[in-house]
């Protein structure tokens, strides 16, 4: 999940040791020493040994505002933050974020040679597939709506349903398949109004930004439910209409806040420590790379955190 496994779900400084993100998909095996990281807990420094030539991130390299090939993504960004941190390069292995995401690329080590990255930048909290390291950001899904199109009165879920019936249910919300949001709209009679949109195509021209930019901004939907970073993302990118941000808050029976974490195989317990301490000696430059990013941050009930 990333965070297309939530629901929804720089330049990149390239190793000789290692297969090139702008090989993908041909990726070239090559082989690198076995990675250890030593965290120094006396004085609270983090560094790395002899062995680590790289700080070597999972990524898709088409899933923006996460991570892409370019290095352009928030998960890109902050793996360049750590980097820096470590005094080593980053060195990226890019795969689509589909289904055996992570056996794909944590897990995936052919015979003789090294595993071909080390860390997933984003999974939820709780994620079996992965060990998971001290959480960086809560965000929560976010209904996103035209200004001046007759909904601005909503600054809640609650102020949706509380819209009179005739203009409810004239609504068309475009909402992820399979997502949380489908299961709020039927628990509130809502169901007729959702249109749902395949998240996880295999067409890799297809990007979970769809929905907002060519669906919402052209009118073909009034409003849109998405997971947070997707929704801030996008609605800042788009110029034709001004787009409103609701974040929505979790209740009985519908969860839309999500904690996210990082992932690290399971046994290699000196590496989690390190992306542990990386994440908590880090915390106010990781806020504000999400910023920029306009991700929607909440705490633990749920509420925006300014």
């Amino acid at each position: 999940m990333s965070d297309r496994d939530a629901g929804g779900a720089a330049p990149l400084r390239i190793e000789a040791c290692a297969a090139s993100v702008s090989a993908w998909p041909k990726l070239r095996g090559r082989t690198c020493r076995v990675v250890v990281v030593a965290l120094a807990l006396t004085s609270g420094r983090i560094y790395a040994d002899d062995a680590r030539t790289a700080f070597r991130p999972c990524i898709d390299p088409a899933n923006m505002p996460f991570a892409n090939a370019n290095g352009d993504g928030f998960e890109n960004r902050i793996a360049d933050l750590f980097a820096k941190k470590l005094a080593l390069p980053v060195q990226s292995y890019a795969s689509p974020q589909r289904m055996n995401f992570i056996r794909n690329t944590l897990r995936y080590k052919l015979p003789g040679e090294d595993f071909r990255c080390d860390v997933v930048m984003g999974v939820p909290a709780g994620y079996d597939q992965v060990w998971a390291t001290v959480p960086y950001y809560r965000s929560t899904y976010a209904l996103v709506y035209p200004k001046g199109k007759g909904l601005d009165q909503v600054r809640s879920g609650i102020d949706l349903f509380a819209l009179p019936l005739d203009r409810r249910s004239k609504l068309r919300i475009g909402i992820p398949d399979k997502s949380p949001a489908s299961v709020w709209l039927v628990k509130h009679g809502m169901e007729e109004q959702a249109h749902p949109y395949q998240m996880r195509s295999p067409d890799p021209d297809q990007y979970p930004g769809e929905i907002i930019e060519k669906e919402l901004a052209q009118g073909k939907i009034d409003a849109a439910i998405v997971w947070g970073p997707i929704a801030g993302y996008y609605a800042k990118r788009v110029r034709n209409v001004e787009l409103v941000v609701v974040p929505l808050k979790s209740e009985s029976g519908v969860k839309f806040d999500y904690e996210i974490t990082m992932g690290v195989r399971y046994g290699e317990r000196e590496w989690k420590e390190t992306v542990d301490k990386l994440i908590t000696d880090n915390r106010p430059a990781i806020t504000a790379i999400l910023r920029e990013y306009s991700v929607p941050l909440v705490d633990e009930r749920g509420e925006p955190i300014d």
